[in-house]
């Protein structure tokens, strides 16, 4: 597991970085909502053993008060961050500590979803209107935690856009807080008139905007999100900052992660090949099936795993058509790998 060789830092205090020395931001998969959950982290972990995995966010509700375990994971998948959505400190420091009990490591706080539901409880990306509330909400899950806490953001919501608002939310959670790590989504959120899928997409990118922010806060862990889907861009990010966040493209095309440990934390094993990253996952779906777990609810997040290679689409296509037939096992990804010539050295 990597979590054993992730260093302390010089106050043997806090896990904030790998056995690299680099932040464990360098590489993280965004928190997706229905996307990242522990099967998904699961199989992306098969591919890197050093990018940060978060947690679909979790609201503080559902972890209190809900019916289900909203904190399960499996122990393979470390490091993984869990992310919080929540606006009452107390709650939020009683469900930090929770995952802190179960082994996660890091707390990121969500301070940048604008989907109506989530503003309607209050937290998410409207809480960078409140940054006093946010820097309470921070220190509150810090003083009851050792691991790391975080907040992921956005650079501005609705008209409060200035390059001087984004500098105000952030100094001030960091002055009243001591945060000292952060993750900045490149975009601004319009809370009204777009949609999550809406918002991901029209308010335009505003990189330069975020690496002067780390220019203007050079003590604070902060990585970029926001449309990286290729190493180069990767690499130029990290130029100017500590981390970067990958989100959709990591989920639709999951073998880009085959070559983050080599690409970005200097790495010498060999990358793993698409069929034994497939085959690997024989074992966890057998285990996860016998307790219950469907068929379709975890190759669902394998989909992507030959995109681009002949014969990829059949594999989507298999998958899709036969996962969540009643009674399918690992035989339906036994032959959906069949699809795949076994002349190519993929």
């Amino acid at each position: 597991m990597v979590t054993d060789a992730l260093l302390n830092n010089q106050n043997d205090e806090i896990k904030t970085q790998d056995n690299s020395g680099y932040p464990m931001q360098r590489f993280s998969v965004a928190p997706m909502l229905d996307w990242t959950d522990r099967h998904c982290r699961y199989f992306h972990r098969l591919l890197s053993d050093n990018a940060l995995l978060y947690t679909e966010m979790v609201t503080t509700g559902a972890i209190i008060h809900g019916k289900g375990d909203f904190l399960t994971f499996n122990e393979e998948e470390n490091p993984v961050a869990l992310q919080l959505g929540g606006s009452n400190p107390v709650d939020l420091a009683h469900c930090a500590k929770l995952a802190q009990e179960r082994g996660y490591d890091e707390i990121n706080l969500n301070v940048g979803c604008p989907s109506d539901r989530v503003q309607n409880g209050r937290f998410g990306a409207c809480l960078m209107g409140e940054a006093d509330l946010v820097a309470l909400c921070v220190s509150s899950m810090r003083e009851v935690v050792d691991i790391p806490v975080t907040v992921k953001t956005r650079i501005g919501i609705d008209e409060q856009d200035s390059y001087q608002f984004l500098v105000d939310f952030i100094g001030t959670v960091n002055e009243k807080s001591g945060c000292d790590n952060f993750t900045v989504h490149a975009r601004k959120a319009w809370l009204k008139g777009l949609s999550p899928k809406e918002n991901r997409e029209i308010p335009p990118l505003d990189y330069p905007r975020v690496y002067q922010l780390k220019r203007d806060f050079p003590n604070i862990i902060m990585a970029i999100n926001g449309g990286i889907k290729t190493f180069d861009e990767m690499e130029e990010h990290l130029k100017h900052m500590d981390g970067v966040m990958v989100g959709r493209e990591a989920y639709q095309n999951p073998y880009l992660m085959a070559e983050v440990d080599q690409r970005l934390f200097g790495s010498s094993k060999p990358i793993i090949k698409r069929r034994e990253a497939a085959e690997a996952m024989f074992p966890y779906i057998e285990r996860q099936l016998a307790n219950g777990s469907k068929l379709g609810h975890i190759t669902r997040h394998m989909l992507g795993l030959f995109q681009g290679i002949p014969g990829g689409r059949q594999w989507r296509r298999y998958i899709s058509e036969n996962a969540h037939k009643p009674g399918s096992g690992i035989e339906v990804v036994q032959r959906a790998l069949e699809k795949i010539s076994n002349d190519l050295d993929v």
